[in-house]
């Protein structure tokens, strides 16, 4: 995300702030998926941080579009800033399936320790 036309456009803003807040929560909406990822073995814990990644995504994607509404207009001359706002969008869905598929691996545990 840091190499697309989105990203070049916020970095140009004047006042430098959109640039370097976007950058900031570029990284964190990174930085923590890769957590979670290492935490597999309390899934309540993983559980926590991916919901917190996604919180953090959703921030993400606000200052992706609003940036990319900033620029002005919709067409085909935008297309790399819609790229950018494209790969926002799935990585907030990704998150979203992981969510999903880690809350059913604490029902299945918990499902399984019934039985026994």
């Amino acid at each position: 995300m840091f190499f697309n036309a989105l990203y070049q456009h916020a970095v140009a803003d004047p006042n430098n702030w959109i640039g370097l807040t976007f950058a900031v929560f570029l990284t964190f909406a990174a930085m923590l998926p890769l957590i979670s990822i290492f935490l597999y073995k309390n899934r309540e814990r993983q559980l926590k941080w991916v919901t917190a990644s996604l919180w953090i995504q959703v921030i993400t994607l606000g200052f992706g579009t609003g940036i990319y509404i900033s620029l002005g207009g919709f067409g085909t001359y935008l297309l790399s800033e819609s790229i950018g706002v494209v790969l926002l969008i799935m990585a907030l869905l990704a998150l979203l399936y992981a969510r999903k598929n880690i809350r059913g691996d604490i029902d299945l545990v918990q499902s399984m320790d019934r039985i026994r």
